[in-house]
């Protein structure tokens, strides 16, 4: 008889367990009121879908600045602001073994999603990290030193640490395995998503935008950080090359500089043919990619690359660098080149502007393709693993 009420006092406990509302918390540092690029989209779009799909949870979402007013949350989800800004890796130490691990005692945190990678390594509390590429493995001197030699030195520690791995290819998660050891049954793939602002333009709005950019001409586009490992330089002077025989396309680029200004030898008629917009909105950025003659994505390392996708929605033809995750994510809807020769770059360039059948057809694919990533699936998958725990 005494046995059978403990056995019912702990199925009691068990149940309680699994039903009580659990407090998840959340590193947010990287959803900024502007400039907001990479880990800020991806943890904005996935934060404000799980928060609203998921109102029995109670959420804390924990800043390392103030909260900028645009992004409003739900009644569900608690904003902390955490002292210092992280923006030394000195101060990434102080933030997460410190401020977060504090935080996270005094809220009641049950379990933490770090959607950049970054765990607090002296927590007892359950963590999930995204860790999305380990381009730094590859490429360090591509980082400052000591960014290059902080990320070396403890995403390793982080992966090992964190209860589950999310990753947004399958590139990456063998990548991750095979560099860390780490086993194959505690990394789920989720890709990224698309926002809903990007889609396929009218032929009026293409040519209106065309004027506002390019004085009216069609253009090759690239997105993202002007970082070493996005290739800017080989683009740019694949784009020199290919401007000595065809005067109807230009180049545009939009990023900001990450790291360092990559430097460019120009001469001034092919300045007049590349344009640095730096960063744009989500709204402006999806016009600028529906009006593109192709989306030229040529980095040499990527754990994803968003703009392969917001390219797809927009049915823009595709030019790839032949490496990494690209072709995974991209399939049949790009021509791919080898982003180590100039060359090469050049020739797919040439190759996309002389046959407007090929140009046709990877339009039609992109369009095809880019229904299998949606901000909405990606919710949905995260919040699974998130629910294992």
């Amino acid at each position: 008889m005494v046995q059978k009420q403990r056995l019912d006092k702990k199925k009691e406990r068990i149940t309680s367990i699994n039903f009580r509302i659990l407090i998840i918390g959340i590193n947010a540092r990287n959803i900024l009121g502007s400039k907001m690029e990479g880990f800020g989209n991806y943890s904005y779009e996935l934060v404000k879908r799980i928060t609203v799909n998921h109102p029995e949870q109670s959420f804390v979402l924990f800043f390392d600045r103030l909260v900028d007013p645009k992004f409003v949350f739900q009644s569900n989800v608690k904003t902390v602001v955490l002292y210092p800004p992280t923006r030394h890796p000195f101060l990434w130490v102080l933030w997460f073994e410190w401020s977060l691990k504090r935080a996270m005692k005094k809220y009641r945190i049950d379990l933490l999603w770090s959607p950049d990678g970054f765990c607090s390594l002296s927590s007892k509390v359950p963590q999930i990290a995204t860790i999305h590429d380990l381009n730094f493995e590859h490429y360090p001197k591509d980082l400052p030193r000591l960014v290059s030699f902080y990320f070396r030195t403890f995403f390793p520690k982080f992966a090992r640490k964190a209860n589950r791995i999310l990753t947004v290819s399958n590139f990456s998660k063998e990548d991750i395995i095979q560099n860390y050891g780490i086993s194959s049954t505690k990394i789920s793939v989720v890709y990224n998503g698309i926002s809903d602002e990007f889609r396929a333009l009218k032929k009026e709005e293409i040519t209106e935008i065309r004027q506002q950019y390019t004085n009216g001409k069609p253009y090759f586009l690239f997105v993202g950080s002007l970082h070493p490992r996005k290739n800017i330089k080989r683009l740019v002077d694949a784009y020199v090359e290919f401007s000595l025989t065809n005067s109807e396309i230009d180049l545009v680029i939009v990023g900001n500089a990450m790291w360092k200004q990559e430097e460019f030898n120009l001469s001034n008629e092919t300045k007049a043919r590349v344009h640095f917009l730096g960063h744009l909105s989500t709204k402006e950025l999806s016009r600028v990619t529906g009006a593109a003659f192709a989306l030229s994505y040529v980095p040499y390392f990527e754990g994803f690359g968003i703009p392969l996708v917001e390219a797809m929605r927009c049915g823009v033809p595709i030019i790839s660098a032949d490496g990494s995750c690209l072709p995974e994510i991209a399939g049949d809807a790009a021509i791919y080149c080898d982003p180590f020769s100039v060359k090469d770059i050049t020739e797919k360039m040439r190759q996309l502007a002389d046959d407007s059948a090929l140009h046709s057809s990877l339009s039609e694919k992109a369009l095809d393709r880019s229904s299998q990533f949606s901000w909405d699936l990606a919710a949905n998958q995260v919040w699974e693993v998130l629910a294992e725990k």
